[in-house]
């Protein structure tokens, strides 16, 4: 059938309308993710839950982007490569375990987490494939390393322990972490831009300025990477830089940058270890046992233990850190809350299970396996002589070998759960299997009406519950900052801290919060007290319904009878508390305490001495009964005819 004039005047301004809002769409969703990659970085890592919330509403706008270009753009076809699928697996699998948890606030701050990550992915994935996108991402990232390293080597030049205008904790002393506090995830940062740059220097089509001021970037986040003093990100950069040198001395058009390398990393690193006593005491210190035994190795036994007992499903989406009193063994040495298990997979085990690190595992092997498959469509042919550069190539080489050094660095470490380095993951991982296009046309999936209509829903849906959680995440920090800000004032942190439990009546630690503050009330004795004690048990008894993993809660609830004279009821809550942490030296010291209050100084004396046992350096507590016991003991003697 033929057009009329008519008609193709008529169609003529309607597609150029959709073109424009589709560029536009385009360019907005760009600088949105150019906003997220950069700020949370900058903002520590995105860590606390007031930087990671300005992300999570960044993510709503790209969505909320997507959305229109989904409906009005030029195009209706989604790229759909193999790793897709174990990707959208694991959201409905994470969506299935947060009904399931045992803790649902837990589960629900590390289901957003993992909503915004599979977002970032598939939106990066169909909106951002154009090489012109992929390379400003790229040279934005390879940027922003390299400012945050010239941070750093200023950082440890002056010594200096902060970072903008906070303090890092005194164990990061001598040791440079650029803009976020710990210096192990600065350098899984670095560790993934670094083969970045050097890749587009030494194989990307950029003329001799460009060149030279990647090759310089580079250059800096090794330092960078020197100075952070992080033995697993020097190992697992180790490994990515073989792995980038063997590829690039097969060609060669590059062996002499090759060989160029070799020599700055060889002499760099000769000159850094017999200048810096600080690289030397590092070094010496890296041993799995003795005087300064690894702590990580402390934790794994206890993780591995937690998933035998939860194989194939975890003991729940960011549960590991609440479960972990329960299995550690009297020899750990690492008393406080460890967060995480230093290391991803085994981490991944003990919160998903076998499932869940299935499905991880299986988008890692296909991204990997498109990346082999895609190559020889990607690089560009070249003659006898030489290879021709590609910023295509380039760009895969040095992403790939990114993300392999992160891999590696996640064995000691955890930087897929800081959400800077989990987004900047995602976002590579989406670039580098867009290229997979390339091989084949297959990937591309035509959107007829109904498949619209799906993935409206599916994105809506995900842009609603976002934005929602968001704001509710904004006003529950928000009362509790203001909260933390009132110690010297408990009836309006008591106040604030309603407020918020209001806004979050998941939130076990806030009830927590709240018994807490009626009990230090309670404990000063003023009249009244016997109400104040009975309100915080209640909230101690709504913390340990929410939580019934934390024994401190059972701990507090006997705290408060023995409080109130009510000894014979007490012992029963100092009972559960031991069995979810029976090796914690903080809660053997309550039970101390408990047995002190009944003037069982027998008893006291033998759980005081185990938690020295377990804790001997900082344990006032402990070592202050123990004194006050001999005082007790040496008065009964005196008395005694």
């Amino acid at each position: 059938m033929v057009e009329t004039e008519g008609q193709q005047g008529a169609a003529s301004p309607a597609r150029a309308r959709r073109e424009q809002i589709d560029a536009r769409c385009e360019r907005g969703i760009l600088a949105l993710t150019l906003g997220v990659l950069v700020l949370g970085p900058l903002a520590l890592g995105a860590v606390r839950p007031s930087e990671f919330v300005i992300l999570q509403f960044l993510t709503v706008g790209i969505l909320a982007l997507w959305l229109v270009r989904y409906w009005f753009g030029k195009t209706h076809r989604l790229l759909w490569t193999p790793i897709c699928w174990p990707v959208a697996a694991f959201v409905v699998f994470a969506v299935v375990r947060y009904f399931t948890a045992d803790l649902e606030w837990v589960a629900r701050q590390e289901l957003i987490r993992i909503l915004i990550y599979a977002a970032l992915f598939f939106a990066v994935l169909n909106n951002l494939h154009r090489q012109e996108s992929t390379r400003i991402i790229a040279l934005t990232l390879v940027g922003l390393g390299t400012v945050i390293a010239f941070y750093a080597a200023v950082q440890y030049l002056t010594n200096t322990n902060r970072v903008w205008h906070f303090t890092r904790p005194p164990d990061y002393a001598g040791r440079a972490s650029g803009t976020y506090i710990c210096p192990n995830h600065f350098a899984g940062f670095l560790g993934l831009l670094m083969p970045l740059a050097l890749s587009f220097a030494v194989t990307g089509r950029f003329k001799a300025v460009p060149r030279v001021m990647l090759a310089y970037g580079a250059l800096v986040m090794m330092a960078g990477l020197v100075v952070s003093v992080s033995r697993g990100a020097w190992v697992a950069s180790a490994a990515g830089l073989l792995v980038f040198l063997s590829c690039i001395l097969r060609q060669r058009s590059s062996r002499i940058f090759g060989i160029a390398i070799i020599l700055i990393v060889v002499l760099g690193g000769t000159l850094a270890y017999f200048k810096s006593w600080r690289l030397r005491e590092r070094l010496s210190a890296t041993r799995l046992a003795g005087t300064d035994p690894n702590l990580r190795l402390r934790i794994w036994p206890a993780t591995i233990r937690m998933w035998k007992d939860h194989v194939w499903t975890g003991v729940g989406p960011g549960h590991f850190d609440f479960r972990y009193r329960e299995y550690r063994d009297m020899h750990d040495q690492l008393q406080g809350r460890p967060e995480r298990a230093h290391n991803d997979y085994l981490n991944t085990l003990a919160d998903w299970g076998v499932i869940g690190f299935a499905l991880v595992g299986a988008s890692w092997a296909l991204l990997y396996y498109g990346v082999f498959r895609g190559w020889r469509f990607i690089r560009r042919r070249g003659n006898d002589l030489a290879q021709k550069r590609s910023n295509k190539s380039a760009f895969v080489l040095g992403a790939s070998i990114g993300l392999l050094t992160v891999l590696v660095h996640s064995v000691v470490d955890f930087n897929m759960h800081i959400p800077a380095n989990a987004i900047l993951v995602v976002t590579l991982m989406a670039l580098v299997t867009a290229h997979l296009r390339f091989a084949s046309d297959r990937y591309w999936v035509t959107q007829h009406r109904t498949g619209q209509v799906l993935g409206t829903l599916f994105i809506g849906a995900a842009l609603i519950y976002l934005a929602a959680e968001g704001w509710r995440t904004a006003r529950e920090h928000s009362f509790l900052r203001r909260a933390e800000a009132l110690s010297d004032d408990p009836a309006a942190k008591q106040a604030l801290l309603e407020k918020a439990f209001a806004v979050n009546p998941k939130n076990a630690e806030t009830a927590y919060a709240l018994g807490e503050n009626l009990r230090r009330r309670s404990w000063l004795g003023e009249p009244g007290y016997e109400q104040l004690a009975t309100t915080a048990m209640d909230w101690f008894k709504r913390a340990v319904e929410l939580n019934p993993y934390d024994g401190y809660g059972y701990m507090r609830i006997g705290m408060c009878l023995d409080w109130l004279g009510r000894h014979g009821e007490s012992g029963e809550w100092f009972e559960r508390g031991v069995k979810l942490d029976p090796n914690g030296y903080y809660m053997l010291a309550h039970v101390g305490w408990h047995y002190f209050q009944v003037e069982d100084y027998a008893k006291a004396r033998e759980w005081f001495t185990q938690s020295l046992r377990r804790f001997w350096t900082d344990n006032p507590i402990a070592r202050t009964y123990l004194k006050l016991i001999d005082e007790r003991e040496a008065e009964q003697k005196r008395k005694k005819p």
